[in-house]
């Protein structure tokens, strides 16, 4: 028997909208109509033979894509799989260091990079060992690449690596998470299923990185012919998001948890049409359910929410748009506090320490297994075997089941607090404190305790700068949940800690306190 081919080498679906959609918009910045299908396609046969046949590049070696979102990253994403290699999205946000700690780990061979970032990579070509080419885009070395001859698409097995997936690291070193053509196709069909149907006369537009989970979402769109918009580099708000939205109707995105908050807030949007949007999914943070609210009566029924991690591509669980419009269930409130029912590509659980299922109600880790797994870690087999076991992948999450299916997260397993023998989710402390109008944003962490083993301690961001009293930051918690819970501790800060996901780093604010000893 021969070699199993997968379904697609998902750049296939670039040369097959060259054929069928040869004059439709496919890559638009701003306004502005940057290629069609056919122009794209053409394109990324010709990069993909630049890569081959001027830097020497073979099918499994790794290319890295450190840019702001911009036209030609798109080109060089479908470029390398079209030639047989592996993508390295770099978030851009790095510091040159850990941009280092990246191409070393996944053993780069070439770069593709602009003029922002080409001063924090160029130098890397004398200090990362398999490092080669550092490619400018646009520039003259992207311009001899595009004038090379055409290559033919290479094919993929549903095993190759297509994107190495970097975690954010809020925990130490990032890990490349492997992920293979069929992971990133079933990721895609998923969100056919469960999040969206896509056409060709649609678009998005890419406010989140490329390398994250905007770009993770760009491929159903892409698959589909649908537009991708790169918006103009600045600010992106509500006025932008109108004008983008109007020249490109049907406009759907994916955006942070804070973004979205900052846009319903934005009275650019207040009275505004919204006819011309499509879909805003949201994800990879915690949504409190006051900004959600907030949301919903500037959005309307456009909101979905998905939830995932880089191992298993945005895939796990999600409410939909019909979840969230029905708003005259009973349970509506505690489902919009949770994550959604498990997606159609996956199977879910909540596990005790044994690897046993518990029954709803019962707080364990949450595991997940299905073709959109990841294949492992990316040169670490050691944390491979940690995180995939006896068939499952670990979250590391925390959370419970209702009787519905419906699934709620509590924590990650390592911010849990024990206080006193009994559990405190940090989560549902930092939604009791956001109802004070007077805080902008929380994080709860545990402290070392003698008598109690654990504190609760509150890091609070003041709205306006009016720092609440003790006193009404403990009613706020008291009227929500148990007493035993408050924070025994309240810090005002100006901003928290957060990594370029904008994720808050926890690990930073339990450093300070172990510090204070």
């Amino acid at each position: 028997m021969g070699r199993e081919v997968v379904v697609v080498n998902l750049a296939s679906w670039v040369e097959r909208n060259g054929r069928r959609l040869r004059e439709r918009p496919a890559v638009a910045e701003g306004e502005r109509l940057v290629a069609t299908w056919g122009e794209l396609a053409a394109r990324v046969a010709a990069l993909a033979g630049g890569l081959r046949s001027e830097l020497g590049l073979e099918p499994g070696d790794r290319l890295a894509l450190v840019m702001r979102n911009r036209p030609e990253y798109l080109v060089a994403q479908y470029a390398a799989w079209h030639a047989g290699l592996v993508a390295v999205p770099v978030n851009a946000r790095l510091h040159r260091d850990e941009i280092s700690y990246v191409l070393e780990d996944s053993g780069a061979r070439a770069v593709v990079t602009d003029e922002e970032h080409l001063d924090d990579v160029e130098p890397l070509l004398g200090s990362v060992a398999s490092l080669r080419s550092v490619v400018r885009a646009p520039g003259e070395d992207w311009d001899r690449l595009l004038a090379a001859t055409p290559l033919e698409l290479v094919d993929r097995g549903p095993e190759d690596p297509a994107w190495l997936f970097y975690t954010s690291g809020t925990t130490g070193r990032p890990k490349g998470a492997t992920l293979t053509h069929r992971n990133l196709l079933m990721a895609s069909l998923s969100y056919f299923a469960d999040v969206d149907e896509v056409r060709a006369d649609q678009s998005i537009v890419h406010a989140a990185p490329l390398s994250h989970g905007s770009g993770l979402y760009g491929l159903p769109h892409v698959a589909k012919g649908a537009v991708s918009v790169l918006p103009e580099p600045g600010a992106f708000d509500g006025a932008t998001l109108l004008a983008l939205a109007r020249r490109w109707p049907g406009m759907s995105f994916f955006a942070a948890p804070l973004m979205v908050r900052r846009l319903a807030s934005d009275p650019a949007l207040a009275a505004a049409d919204l006819g011309d949007l499509g879909t805003v999914v949201y994800g990879g943070a915690p949504m409190y359910l006051a900004d959600l609210e907030q949301a919903l009566e500037v959005f309307g029924d456009r909101l979905a929410q998905i939830y995932g991690q880089g191992e298993t591509p945005m895939t796990i669980t999600g409410l939909s748009r019909a979840d969230h419009a029905e708003r005259d269930h009973p349970r509506w409130r505690d489902r919009m506090q949770g994550v959604g029912s498990p997606r159609t590509d996956v199977e879910v659980r909540v596990v005790d320490d044994t690897g046993r299922a518990l029954p709803p109600g019962e707080v364990g880790e949450v595991v997940v297994r299905g073709d959109v797994v990841m294949a492992g870690y990316w040169g670490q087999p050691e944390a491979t075997a940690e995180t995939l076991r006896d068939g499952w992948l670990h979250s590391g999450d925390l959370g419970s089941f209702d009787d519905d299916g419906y699934l709620t997260l509590r924590d990650r397993s390592k911010d849990l607090i024990i206080s006193g023998g009994m559990n405190i989710y940090p989560r549902e402390v930092e939604e009791a404190l956001l109802h004070h109008p007077g805080v902008q944003a929380v994080a709860v962490v545990g402290r070392h305790d003698e008598e109690w083993g654990e504190a609760v301690v509150a890091f609070v961001v003041a709205a306006d700068g009016e720092e609440p009293t003790v006193e009404q930051l403990d009613r706020a918690c008291t009227e929500r949940i148990a007493r035993f819970k408050r924070p025994k501790d309240y810090r005002f800060v100006d901003a928290l800690p957060t990594n370029n996901y904008g994720k808050v780093v926890k690990r930073e604010l339990r450093a300070q306190l172990a510090e204070e000893g």
